[in-house]
């Protein structure tokens, strides 16, 4: 606020000061252009032959016109000598027509300061220099008055502006002084997330509501954050725990004890555990960007094939023609698993999955009759860390994940992955436009 205040007082003073020098120089230039057209109005004179011995002007100016002897030829009624010339010869030797020569005032009967402009008239072989003489006080009389005006009312003028200022900018920026002071309370943990919002419907109101909006998304971000690392950790502690179990009682067991089976249910936990972290992975590079998957163009209902074969009893409508689709082949793979996995989980005897051509994009669907999802839950399986009452045993194999990460897939192909009702049981259906 100070160095606005200081910035307009100093464009104040600049303003000033040019104000003096413009008002003086155009003044300087009226006058001149006035002695000027006096010199010009006596050279028409002269040049018709019709020059009388005392020239009318007006009474403020006075005219000389020396010959070539440096002689008075003529002059105005208004010259307060007639005989002696207002320059001397050193004054008069090389001064060309149109400029000015300042003298003392009291020369020609002036106070102050005087200015004389010459022009030359006449023939060449006689030429006659024509003198014109101005008083200049006057023009130093207003500029001096201005001066003195203005240091006068300048202090005032600039200590009213800067006490207004002050108001008004102190007015203008408490309002972001109040959300300087909330944002300081809420890094000092004081103050609840919010910044406070100015009544005025102005840019700062704006301003604070979109900051509001800012924290409002962080905190949501951290939430979701601290959620997705207490599941994370929930989740890892469970196989570990039962590895650890398994572990510490295999170091009491007699020698003729089963090993392979043992290590068959370590094998299990590891390969529960080791899938938990590549989707825990998976799921991280989504979420900062990374995408290393390589793009090329392959047969989606080839793809499907092959990813059904690895579950037995699978029902597979072949779409009968090539499904050509610009992929990763490895997302959409497991994309399919998941899909599969999670309707082999839930399925009461059948699991059936077909791939056809629907106008631009072509699908992927995959249904159970299992129990299905309640519609009320469709969009909730989506989330990480997600599971039904009715799914809720880890043991099951599901870590809530799979829904999660088929949606994550599918968005990175510019598709949409949608749950509806087989009558009974879920159907999952896979939209992806075609290329």
């Amino acid at each position: 606020m100070l160095v606005s205040t200081m910035a307009v007082v100093l464009g104040l003073s600049a303003g000033g000061v040019l104000l003096i020098v413009v008002l003086g120089y155009a003044q300087v230039r009226a006058e001149h252009s006035e002695a000027m057209a006096t010199a010009r109005g006596v050279a028409a004179l002269i040049d018709r032959n019709s020059l009388p011995r005392l020239i009318a002007v007006a009474p403020n100016v006075q005219v000389q016109v020396i010959d070539e002897d440096n002689k008075v030829a003529a002059v105005s009624a208004t010259a307060r000598d007639q005989l002696v010339p207002m320059l001397t010869p050193e004054q008069l030797d090389g001064l060309a027509d149109g400029h000015e020569v300042p003298i003392a005032g009291y020369l020609i009967g002036y106070e102050g300061t005087a200015s004389v402009v010459q022009l030359t008239a006449g023939p060449p072989t006689a030429p006659l220099r024509i003198l014109v003489a101005r008083s200049t006080e006057e023009i130093a009389q207003s500029v001096h008055v201005l001066r003195i005006t203005l240091l006068i009312l300048y202090p005032l003028l600039a200590a009213l502006l800067a006490a207004v200022l002050w108001r008004v900018l102190g007015a203008a920026l408490r309002p972001v002084d109040a959300l300087r002071a909330g944002a300081e309370e809420i890094t000092d943990g004081t103050r609840a997330g919010r910044l406070p919002v100015p009544d005025s419907h102005d840019e700062v109101h704006r301003l604070a509501v979109t900051l509001n909006d800012m924290l409002h998304r962080l905190d949501a971000a951290r939430a979701r954050q601290r959620a997705f690392v207490a599941d994370a950790a929930h989740e890892l502690r469970s196989p570990l725990t039962n590895m650890r179990t398994e572990l510490e009682v295999a170091q009491h067991l007699p020698d003729d004890t089963d090993w392979p089976a043992l290590t068959d249910d370590l094998l299990a936990d590891v390969q529960r555990l080791s899938r938990l972290v590549d989707d825990l992975l998976l799921l991280a590079r989504s979420d900062e960007g990374v995408i290393t998957a390589r793009v090329e163009e392959i047969d989606l209902g080839q793809l499907v094939g092959e990813a059904v074969q690895r579950y037995p009893g699978v029902e597979f409508d072949e779409p009968g023609k090539p499904l050509p689709l610009l992929a990763e082949p490895d997302a959409l793979a497991r994309v399919v698993t998941n899909l599969l996995d999670n309707a082999c989980r839930h399925r009461r005897e059948t699991v059936a999955v077909a791939v056809a051509e629907d106008g631009s994009d072509l699908l992927v669907v995959v249904t159970d009759d299992g129990p299905g999802i309640p519609e009320e839950d469709r969009q909730r399986v989506f989330q990480r860390f997600t599971r039904l009452d009715d799914a809720r045993a880890r043991d099951a194999g599901g870590s809530g994940l799979g829904l999660a990460i088929v949606r994550e897939l599918v968005r990175r192909h510019r598709g949409a992955v949608t749950l509806g009702d087989a009558h009974p049981g879920l159907r999952v259906e896979v939209r992806l436009p075609k290329p």
